[in-house]
């Protein structure tokens, strides 16, 4: 029986028991700190991250991996599989999805597939589940990309930032910068767009109105099907709580879970962050 094997990026930021007992192989995206190079889940964990974030007058820089880091992994995994597939962070916030592509063009004898999630944080998570489960039951690496397909195209993200400040400096304020005007207090409800960009769909003046905000368009989402459901925060465990607890009483959930953000995608959008990525296909 053939064997595939799955990649995917820090940002999925996966429990690491579930990334070993899976066989997932995670490449970290980079963060550079006052002359100190970070590797996103290795060397540094969100609680480390925001600890050294309120002490310090900067803010890092990230990156994505390079090419030729992707090309010892794959080679690596290319000794004990016959296919490798890549489901990485949107191409519309990183270039991790570019290095992918040009190590598989560097590397064009190895069965690489490379899918960009238009996602990322528990919506790159819940696609790789996706693909675990799939082939778990024996399924083709054709299937298996087929299912992620089919989730990238229903995936739903909804997010608010506490501030817009990380947004703006970070340079992934996207359709967000309609409503800067001066106003970095304002809680402007995000979402990821069809091209794995960040747009903004409205905005509210209170913390309690833009997580009722995001709550409802999970529900809206869903419409009332069964649904797989991450809970996205910052910093921010107990709101993180609150919503799970009101996403499990208003939706039928096959699959409810709190995702912390990893520090790569907490230096764009900052502390008190909250977000839910939802979607409804079956497997």
């Amino acid at each position: 029986m053939s064997k595939t094997a799955i990649i995917t990026d820090s940002t999925a930021y996966l429990p690491p028991s579930f990334v070993k007992d899976n066989e997932i192989t995670v490449i970290p995206l980079n963060l550079h700190w006052d002359g100190t190079n970070y590797r996103d889940g290795v060397n540094i964990t969100p609680s480390q991250f925001y600890d050294m974030l309120s002490k310090s007058k900067t803010i890092p820089t990230t990156s994505q991996p390079t090419y030729g880091e992707f090309e010892v992994i794959i080679k690596e995994l290319a000794k004990t599989n016959d296919a490798i597939i890549a489901v990485l962070i949107s191409s519309g916030i990183s270039g991790t999805v570019d290095s992918a592509l040009m190590a598989q063009k560097h590397l064009s004898d190895i069965p690489l597939h490379v899918v960009d999630s238009k996602s990322t944080s528990a919506g790159l998570a819940l696609i790789v589940k996706a693909l675990v489960s799939a082939r778990s039951q024996g399924k083709s690496p054709a299937e298996m990309i087929s299912l992620a397909d089919k989730i990238i195209k229903n995936m739903g993200i909804f997010f608010m930032v506490d501030t817009m400040e990380y947004l703006y400096k970070g340079g992934r304020i996207g359709g967000a910068s309609r409503f800067l005007g001066g106003a970095l207090d304002i809680k402007p409800i995000l979402y990821l767009t069809e091209e794995g960009k960040i747009d903004a769909l409205e905005k509210v003046r209170t913390k309690k109105k833009a997580v009722q905000c995001i709550t409802d368009l999970a529900v809206a989402k869903a419409n009332g099907q069964p649904a797989r459901v991450g809970v996205i925060h910052a910093l921010a465990p107990a709101d993180a709580e609150m919503i799970r607890q009101e996403l499990s009483n208003r939706m039928n959930c096959s699959e409810l879970e709190i995702y912390d953000l990893s520090p790569v995608i907490g230096t764009h959008v900052g502390p008190g962050t909250l977000g839910i990525a939802v979607h409804t296909v079956a497997y």
